[in-house]
């Protein structure tokens, strides 16, 4: 048998010793309910949330180094996020803009530099990992006025079409000569085949580095 009392739906009936301004079963639990959401909400936006967004913000603060290198025989020190690429350092903060970022992905070669005369794909590269490092760029290929070899077989070969690909095919081609990989156009082909050229210049490419290797 339930020990819970029937509810009583109406006011007490004429002559009850309850006082009429008792309140009903219903209109307690009813306004507990409303009392406790209230509190329960106050918290969350009082506490949890609040406390969310301050640890958020301590999380946004990311971390930066200082980092000192060589570019274009010009010694650099700069304070860098922790995440930045050698590319985005070239071209935000030192303001060498020859460099392109084509897919960003180490992909299409379009950022080539040469890092202690090694060719690299400058997007996959972090710029806090070369402190003491020695980079060159399309920039620093040339002599003043006076162009670099390669850079004078591309304007001879007519070498480039749209243009973009142009200072990492010349950066590739200096590091494939430099590392004598020039024994034959086929062997060119091959060791520069990280750089593509979306207008499809390949064969006035590879002419411009065989002669510029040949003249060497």
């Amino acid at each position: 048998m339930s020990a819970d009392l029937p509810e009583r739906e109406g006011p007490p009936p004429p002559g009850s010793s309850e006082s009429s301004s008792a309140p009903s079963r219903r209109t307690f639990i009813a306004t507990s309910t409303a009392v406790g959401g209230a509190v329960v909400a106050g918290g969350v936006i009082g506490g949890t949330i609040v406390a969310g967004a301050e640890e958020a913000g301590a999380a946004g603060a990311s971390p930066s180094s200082r980092v000192s290198l060589t570019v274009n025989g010009t010694r650099r020190t700069v304070t860098v996020d922790n995440r930045t690429s050698l590319l985005d350092l070239l071209r935000e903060h030192l303001d060498l803009t020859g460099s392109k970022k084509g897919c960003n992905a180490g992909a299409c070669g379009a950022c080539t530099v040469l890092v202690d005369g090694r060719r690299v794909n400058s997007c996959l590269t972090l710029a806090v990992r070369l402190e003491g490092a020695e980079v060159t760029t399309v920039e620093g290929l040339a002599d003043g006025d006076q162009l670099h070899p390669l850079q004078q077989a591309f304007v001879d070969e007519d070498a480039f079409q749209c243009g973009y690909c142009t200072p990492g095919q010349i950066v590739s081609g200096v590091g494939c000569i430099q590392e004598g990989h020039t024994n034959s156009p086929e062997e060119i082909r091959e060791w520069m085949s990280g750089n593509i050229c979306r207008c499809g210049c390949y064969v006035k490419i590879v002419r411009a580095v065989e002669h510029t290797a040949a003249g060497k």
